[in-house]
Parts: structure tokens; C-alpha cells; sequence
């Protein structure tokens, strides 16, 4: 039995409309959203609507409202913020390992599947890295670094596996800052460099081994953290 389709509401249809822009990539992570007078033009709503429309995509963790200073993007999608929550409140040495799951097989994958663009880019987001770090510039490092295994992961050619890796990256940007603040910065260029080198010879177990090493020792930085907290 077929069950009758519901029409979306003015808000839902308003919220839908925002929410494209956000998963379309046409409003970005961190942009504010144009202020209310131009969207209720641009919507032909009132501002009623307008304002349940965002709270609603706050609610989904999409956007964020700072008092006195506008909304800003902070989710690409539901996905990706719900993915956030639940890592916020996992054991950081959890969320290790599941990098370390997806990492190790994007790598094992990539340095079968990798094309000359893709070493193009991985090359280029390492030599930011190094750059960042000689200038001791822990946030490009730490957003180069990010972008570094999204291009690995990339590599790898499964959709699936790069959409899900984007959002556990979004939410993992914490950890990766925490790692370049950390003394240990030199090691992870080092394991960077194997990791792509691997790719470039095409050698698969030297790949997991690259991912296994700063894996590692982001683990051991972890434990040394709670020893020292406890």
C-alpha cells in the first residue's frame, strides 16, 4: 500500500534551501551566512520563518549563532556534525584507531590506484606543511596536515571512504592542532615523507607502515597526556 506524501512546510522548504548551499559547498565552513534582511529578500520570507528555518539547522549542528556577530557554517552537512558530537565525546585514543582503520587501508589502496595528479597534490600539501613548520605556524601546519591525508584518502578512488574521512576530519582538526603544537612535530613530517614515497613506488606495505608509524606516535603523545593529567 502506497502511503501519501507529506508536503514540507515553509520552514522545511527554507531550511532545505540553506542546508543546499552548505552541502553544495557554495557557503563554506567557518563563512557567515548573509544577514537576515537579505535572505528574507532573497527567500521572499518573513523573518518568523527565516529564524525557525536556523534554528532548526542549528539544532542539526549545521550553523552557529554568536551573539552580536552573525550565524557561520560550522557542519557541511548532518552528517558531518553529528560525526563531530559522537567524537567529542570518544576516548581520543578510540578515535585513533579508527583513523588509523581508514588511513591504513586509503593508503594501501592509493598506492595501487594513485595517479601523477594525485602525487601532484600530496606533494604540494607536504611541502606546506614543512613550510608552516619551519615558520612555526601551528594552524596553516595543522590545516595543511589535514589536507595532506584528505589527498592520500583521495588517492585511494572510493567515494565512500573520502566522504566519510572529510567528515571525521572536520571533527578532528583539535587533535591534528594538538599534534602540531606538540614537540614532536619533525616525526609526523618524517612518516608524511615515507607515506609519500610509498605512493610514489607504489609499495603497499611500506604505506601502512608510513600510517602505522604516525599513528603510533600520536598514541604514545596521547598516553603521555593522561599520565600526565592523572
Amino acid at each position: 500500500m502506497l502511503i501519501q506524501t507529506q508536503r514540507l512546510t515553509l520552514v522545511e522548504q527554507v531550511a532545505a534551501q540553506i542546508q543546499g548551499k552548505i552541502e553544495t559547498n557554495e557557503w563554506q565552513i567557518g563563512m557567515r551566512i548573509p544577514p537576515e534582511p537579505e535572505l528574507m529578500e532573497q527567500l521572499q520570507v518573513s523573518r518568523n520563518t527565516l529564524r525557525e528555518a536556523i534554528r532548526a539547522l542549528t539544532y542539526a549542528g549545521l550553523l552557529k549563532t554568536r551573539q552580536g556577530d552573525g550565524t557561520y557554517v560550522c557542519s557541511s552537512s548532518v552528517l558531518g556534525a553529528v560525526i563531530e558530537k559522537v567524537i567529542q565525546h570518544t576516548d581520543r585514543l578510540e578515535s585513533l584507531e579508527v583513523r588509523y582503520a581508514l588511513e591504513r587501508e586509503a593508503a594501501a589502496l592509493a598506492a595501487f590506484r594513485r595517479s601523477e595528479e594525485d602525487l601532484e597534490a600530496i606533494r604540494s600539501c607536504l611541502e606546506q606543511c614543512r613550510q608552516a613548520a619551519s615558520e612555526q605556524d601551528v594552524r596553516a601546519y595543522a590545516h595543511w596536515d589535514v589536507e595532506f591525508h584528505k589527498m592520500v584518502i583521495a588517492a585511494a578512488h572510493n567515494q565512500l571512504m573520502s566522504n566519510l574521512y572529510n567528515h571525521i576530519s572536520e571533527a578532528m582538526h583539535t587533535t591534528i592542532l594538538e599534534a602540531a603544537e606538540s614537540e614532536h612535530a619533525e616525526v609526523y613530517l618524517e612518516s608524511h615523507e615515507r607515506l609519500y614515497q610509498a605512493l610514489v613506488h607504489q609499495d603497499r606495505q611500506q604505506a601502512e607502515d608510513a600510517v602505522r608509524s604516525y599513528i603510533d606516535k600520536a598514541r604514545a603523545s596521547s598516553s603521555e597526556k593522561n599520565l600526565t593529567i592523572n
